[in-house]
């Protein structure tokens, strides 16, 4: 059974992407920090194209993941349902369409965090929009799992997974907390992606090797985006199908990039393995392989209390 990944006809053969480590602003009132990153997000889009990169993933929020000091606390430290009507929405909304418009000027696909608001009284969604190289906003991933805080008093949660491809390569989407439900990533792997994109907002090292392990488990490329503040304890960096990290930012606390190459076709013996073996192997045998093989009747293989 083929893997899906290596031999479909007509599919870009290397995509190079880049994982962005930036400033994520945790006060969705502060219109200076919003534009501040706004900027920041630009220049690193600018750096990214200038290194030939066709896609670029950033963290969750990162134009802003509100923090639920800021947003969902009482007078008395109490917890209390977010405020919404304080954000300043039209500086998001200006930032995000800032942004899109520089992706559409670098021909640069661009996946970014924010947070998407609702018809009131339904809170926002905390949601990745994924830009095209044109400009467009061609789909927005509303993060399912949330936190207890976050659902209890701060965002509606999404329903859906979402891929999306770039020349013929699939993306699968996920935020943060998420990374605690490996369903989801299996999930992904029956979606046929070829990388999927985890954006985090958290200090959390654990958090990270969890990510390389679905690396390992489902043999996909997979994006982790985390912000710059959080990257002395486990920096953004792009793991390969097999679980070796490709690239990582610095972890200095400052924004970066990390870039490598999405390559079907590479010869580098852990990714050979796991695209063209082992993701193919756990296929057949996920789809009723040893059904036909186990014993039936012997009382060898039944009996569990004798040598």
């Amino acid at each position: 059974m083929d893997s899906g990944i290596a031999y479909r006809p007509g599919v870009a053969r290397t995509l190079r992407i880049a994982v962005a480590q930036s400033t994520v602003p945790e006060d969705p009132t502060d219109r200076g920090a919003l534009r501040a990153v706004g900027q920041e997000i630009r220049e690193l889009m600018a750096e990214a194209a200038g290194a030939g990169v066709r896609l670029l993933q950033f963290p969750e929020g990162a134009i802003t993941y509100p923090s639920k000091h800021v947003m969902a606390t009482g007078p008395a430290g109490e917890p209390v349902p977010a405020d919404w009507s304080r954000a300043a929405w039209d500086v998001l909304r200006e930032e995000a369409e800032s942004t899109a418009a520089l992706a559409g000027q670098l021909g640069l696909w661009t996946v970014f965090g924010s947070i998407h608001p609702l018809t009131p009284p339904n809170r926002p969604h905390n949601s990745l929009y994924i830009v095209s190289d044109r400009g467009r906003l061609v789909a927005r991933y509303d993060k399912r799992f949330l936190s207890n805080t976050e659902v209890s008093y701060l965002y509606s949660p999404g329903r859906n997974p979402l891929v999306f491809e770039v020349d013929g390569i699939r993306f699968g989407c996920a935020l943060c907390i998420e990374a605690n439900f490996p369903e989801f990533f299996a999930e992904y792997e029956r979606l046929d992606v070829d990388c999927v994109l985890l954006s985090v907002m958290v200090d959390d090292a654990p958090r990270a090797r969890v990510a390389q392990a679905y690396g390992t488990l489902h043999n996909y490329w997979l994006g982790y985006s985390v912000p710059a503040q959080f990257s002395t304890t486990a920096p953004s960096g792009i793991v390969a199908p097999g679980g070796r990290w490709l690239a990582r930012c610095p972890a200095n606390g400052r924004p970066a990039l990390a870039i490598a190459d999405i390559d079907l076709d590479s010869q580098d013996r852990d990714i050979d393995i796991a695209v063209r073996h082992a993701r193919p192997w756990r296929r057949i045998a996920r789809a009723g392989l040893y059904d036909e093989r186990i014993p039936v009747g012997d009382s060898r293989s039944d009996t569990h209390t004798a040598f």
